[in-house]
């Protein structure tokens, strides 16, 4: 499948990105068809040397069925060479990583153990009441 997508250049803490449209097997920074574009991440967005298209290949690209990226999407859709795409709604992402749960598996991890607390305490009693049984065998 054929994507639109940025390629990473530039030095340490200097990015500077390509525009690219490469077969989507093939690595980030590796081998791509044809170079579409550049991006600039570190000017600020209402500079024009932040982002330069290739508006015609662009074009042709999308018509020959290849799909950008979420990031390439999005800075198309600035320069109006596209529809902008719909902003995500990722709550989950404010709370940390470690803290996570679905709310499906918070119910259900909840009601097993209580259950398997309370069918394991008979069983512990149970056990220290055979223990001095077999202790006054011997």
């Amino acid at each position: 499948m054929l994507k639109l997508r940025l390629s990473m250049g530039g030095t340490k803490k200097r990015p500077v990105y390509k525009i690219v449209v490469a077969d989507s097997r093939f690595a980030r920074d590796g081998r791509f068809i044809e170079k579409l574009g550049f991006f600039n991440p570190l000017l600020p967005k209402e500079k024009k040397e932040r982002v330069g298209l290739e508006e015609d290949r662009i074009k042709y690209w999308l018509s020959q069925g290849a799909q950008p990226t979420t990031r390439v999407a999005r800075i198309l859709g600035e320069n109006k060479m596209m529809e902008m795409p719909e902003k995500g709604n990722n709550p989950q992402k404010a709370i940390p990583k470690k803290d996570r749960k679905k709310e499906g598996e918070e119910a259900k991890s909840e009601t097993p153990k209580a259950e398997e607390k309370k069918a394991d305490a008979p069983k512990a009693e149970e056990k220290k009441a055979d223990a001095p049984k077999a202790e006054e065998k011997k």
